[in-house]
């Protein structure tokens, strides 16, 4: 009997996997461009604070795009939406791979963002509604875990062949995912799926961001997303600059950085259920404050003293980074009304993207100046603005409950 119900799980969870495919494609493509940076930059002979273009215009695309393209195809079929999406998704990176100037291949990162900020919330909303009500947040787990792997497995391994086959094999690479994804959606999605599924409007949206609760909360999010992009795309010019990296210690430490981001992700769902939801955000958002500050400083010194001290700022950097996002997601949740939670937390993901596009933008204007060091500085003081704005916000005793009672909706973000 127990084997016929684990066996009747694992069947009604398999969509979802179907559906972390797309979402793991989406995460490898969208991190592993960091450490490939100075390799395009010499391939079009351009400098790196230029050629960072690729992150602030996907950043910046997807943040707008997201909601408006959602909102677009709202009365469209979920599969249809969904391999849509990820059709496009593919044909940016074979763009991509096959591009021979930079405008082709900012052409391509823009249309490959229009397609992620249209599978995502497609896919977590569908994810929510194709499962039984107590599967709900395995399923919703399942989805989110594909941008998780992305970040501790695929994000080195676009590293490793990028310096190893070049910068265009990596988008090659997130092509032959995407058409996996494509497969198994096609394959794994019954058609009528996400029948009863109401896209909320762009006026739904906006009466959300008027809640002044929902407000506050995206205004830490904004800042910490500014934060962890003024740095994050310029990490291999930062580590070959202070510590003499080759590209293979990039990849390495590049790869400390992404397992400690996955295991920030993952604890900081178990810390927000224990500790409450404030303590992890105020937690995360000091150390990673710290984080930066020690990049900065660290700068200036000789390489063979900064090796430590810099090694132990990435690993807490990642782990800080993304400890933080399970636990504001917990608050945006309770902020609300139950209705409005997608809403809230697709709000939340476009101004973390906004944030990150700001954030990158920033970080190749100090960059710019020869100022390495000012890129830690610029995080660090976008992330203390994120706590003193938190400090304002007050307590939220009630977040961790409100994550599962309020996780179910008929909204899809």
């Amino acid at each position: 009997m127990a084997a016929s119900l684990a066996l009747n799980t694992r069947a009604n969870l398999l969509p979802a996997g179907f559906l972390a495919l797309g979402t793991f494609a989406i995460g490898t493509e969208g991190f592993m461009i960091a450490p490939l940076l100075p390799v395009m930059a010499r391939d079009f002979a351009m400098p790196v604070p230029r050629v960072a273009l690729l992150v602030v215009v996907f950043t910046l695309v997807l943040a707008l795009s997201s909601p408006v393209a959602t909102v677009a195809t709202g009365r469209m079929a979920r599969k249809r939406v969904l391999l849509l999406a990820m059709s496009l998704f593919a044909i940016g990176n074979a763009a991509a791979a096959l591009s021979s100037s930079f405008a082709v291949l900012l052409g391509a990162r823009v249309l490959m963002a229009v397609a992620a900020g249209l599978y995502v919330p497609a896919a977590n909303g569908l994810a929510g509604v194709i499962v039984a009500p107590g599967m709900r947040g395995r399923a919703l787990a399942i989805v989110s875990a594909g941008q998780t792997l992305a970040i501790a497995l695929g994000l080195p391994l676009g590293g490793v062949i990028g310096h190893a086959f070049g910068w265009r094999a990596t988008f090659g690479l997130v092509g032959a995912m995407s058409a996996i994804a494509i497969v198994g959606i096609a394959a794994g999605i019954a058609r009528e799926a996400g029948q009863g599924v109401v896209v909320a409007s762009l006026r739904e949206r906006v009466s959300v961001t008027r809640q002044r609760a929902i407000q506050r909360l995206l205004a830490v999010s904004l800042f910490w997303a500014i934060g962890a992009f003024a740095v994050y795309p310029y990490i291999a010019e930062y580590l070959a600059a202070v510590l003499d990296f080759d590209p293979n210690a990039v990849t390495a430490t590049v790869s400390l950085w992404g397992l400690a981001a996955a295991a920030g992700v993952m604890t900081g769902g178990v810390f927000n259920d224990r500790f409450g939801a404030e303590r992890v955000v105020r937690a995360s958002l000091v150390l990673l404050a710290l984080s930066f500050l020690a990049l900065a400083a660290a700068s200036g010194l000789p390489a063979r003293i900064a090796f430590v001290p810099v090694l132990v700022a990435v690993a807490s950097w990642g782990f800080t980074v993304w400890s933080f996002f399970p636990a504001q997601m917990s608050r945006l949740i309770g902020a609300g009304a139950p209705g409005q939670a997608t809403v809230a937390l697709a709000l939340n993901t476009s101004t973390m993207y906004f944030g990150f596009s700001i954030g990158s933008a920033l970080g190749a204007l100090v960059l710019g100046t020869g100022a390495l060091w000012g890129i830690g500085l610029v995080a660090a003081l976008a992330e203390a603005i994120a706590l003193g704005l938190n400090a304002r916000l007050g307590t939220w005793p009630q977040a961790a409950k409100s994550l599962h009672r309020n996780a179910t909706t008929g909204l899809d973000g």
